[in-house]
């Protein structure tokens, strides 16, 4: 069978590429072709858009290149029609894709959605426009399995799909050599983002702390997608980077700072104390302040339901606060204990591995089910 996958951003791209390979285990014959990145180009798919071409954040950023996310939607739509894919997968990356999911419902195509986009957060009765495009939908918090049933919509909880890839990873112990770091300094690690906008403002006030943490090497969690010399100009300033690393940087760190996204739930998986940072354009954020119906951004806070990280947003995410947030959760700090506690607690709701092989596996028999009933 011929699968169509969609993915707008550095974590699809992994959850996709181990989707891949668990629809292969039960549709040996099966075909990819994505829109994503480098992870499910190597997992077998046929590359079409590399994620790093649509990646925009923010409400005001997005609606600035609405003209060329527009380009890129009647782009994807023709590609989609010519190739003529017996099912369409989508992956997060909400606005792109739930535009997606109507128009392949208008022309026929079987749509599964893994990884819903986060209609609980704000504008909730996004919900109906997901009942009526997609055929099945897959998610990965357990509290969201109730939430569409309010909408009289039943869903296919997973469990989530990091466990799978920190399952998967082996921690590398030649790291610190092989990266050049202090083999006796301890690491604060640095997880600014994958998207150049994000990078650029977090690392600014990130690395503004330095200074308070003489003891500690900071080490940035870089990306290929993005070029070296936007991490150069922190290098020059002492500052490390590592790249396409994050996991081996996370095994090793002591605490981290992390822009808020799904980097703050895989920091919290590796047991490595953290505080969120998140900022965007003065515009968006107005925005977003409108319409966000969640009390917390991080995924961590949002599946713990309190406050286990400390998230500090726009004008609080200041050097003082920030220096004061990391000393609380470094190594004898103040909220070090309380926050390793409360990391336990969100792994026992998460649950364990096996995500990308159940999602795989329930698609290959709803696909299978579906061209039956055709015939």
């Amino acid at each position: 069978m011929k699968y169509y996958l969609i993915a707008g951003e550095r974590s699809g791209d992994l959850h996709g590429s181990n989707l891949i390979k668990a629809i292969k285990q039960h549709d040996p014959d099966a075909e990819f072709r994505a829109w994503g990145g480098d992870m499910m180009q190597n997992a077998g798919a046929v590359l079409v858009k590399h994620y790093s071409k649509m990646a925009f954040m923010g409400f005001w950023e997005v609606a600035k290149n609405a003209l060329t996310i527009s380009g890129f939607l009647k782009e994807c739509k023709t590609d989609l029609s010519a190739y003529r894919p017996d099912a369409l997968i989508l992956i997060d990356y909400a606005g792109f894709n739930m535009r997606m999911a109507r128009f392949a419902h208008e022309n026929g195509v079987q749509t599964f959605y893994y990884i819903s986009p986060k209609v609980w957060a704000w504008n909730q009765n996004r919900a109906l426009k997901l009942k009526r495009d997609v055929d099945r939908l897959f998610v990965i918090f357990p509290f969201e399995k109730a939430f569409f049933r309010r909408f009289d919509y039943e869903v296919d909880y997973v469990g989530n799909p990091l466990f799978d890839a920190i399952a998967d990873f082996t921690p590398n112990p030649d790291f610190r050599t092989q990266n050049s770091l202090d083999p006796h300094k301890p690491i604060i690690a640095l997880l600014p983002g994958s998207r150049r906008q994000e990078v650029e403002q977090m690392l600014t006030v990130m690395t503004s702390t330095k200074s308070q943490f003489p003891e500690y090497q900071y080490v940035i969690a870089g990306v290929s997608n993005l070029p070296d010399d936007l991490y150069k100009s922190f290098e020059d300033e002492g500052v490390k980077c590592v790249t396409n690393e994050a996991y081996n940087l996370l095994s090793v760190a002591s605490a981290a700072l992390v822009t808020s996204g799904t980097a703050t739930l895989e920091t919290a998986l590796f047991n490595v104390p953290q505080v969120v940072c998140y900022k965007t354009g003065a515009l968006s954020y107005l925005i977003a302040r409108q319409l966000i119906r969640v009390p917390y951004i991080s995924l961590v806070n949002l599946v713990a339901e309190k406050e286990a990280v400390k998230e500090l947003i726009q004008n609080e995410l200041t050097t003082e606060r920030l220096t004061e947030e990391l000393r609380a959760v470094l190594p004898g700090g103040a909220r070090r204990e309380v926050q390793l506690e409360d990391y336990c607690h969100v792994k026992a709701l998460l649950g364990e591995k096996g995500a990308s092989e159940k999602a795989g596996r329930l698609m290959v028999h709803y696909l299978t089910e579906a061209l039956k009933a055709k015939k």
